[in-house]
């Protein structure tokens, strides 16, 4: 399974609202951060997500099984490992 870890900030909502809302991907909580998971990859559209580049660029908190293949000014894409 891949699994994207974000903290849970205000500032990082709306990248676990676009992630909870593509097909096969759910998204909990582990502690202070949302688990974002899936059997295959994610992929989160950063213009949905309404977050501005800083925010954007350090969203991601931790990585399980999974490497990102790309993360720029328009979407982060997280793979199996």
């Amino acid at each position: 399974m891949t699994v994207l870890y974000v903290l849970d900030v205000p500032e990082n909502t709306g990248v676990a609202e676009v992630a909870a809302a593509a097909k096969g991907v759910k998204v909990g909580k582990v502690g202070p951060y949302f688990e974002i998971a899936s059997d295959g990859t994610i992929v989160i559209d950063r213009r949905a997500t309404g977050c501005r580049h800083a925010v954007w660029y350090s969203s991601v908190a931790g990585l399980r099984n999974a490497r990102i293949t790309q993360h720029d000014k328009d979407a982060l894409r997280v793979e199996p490992a």
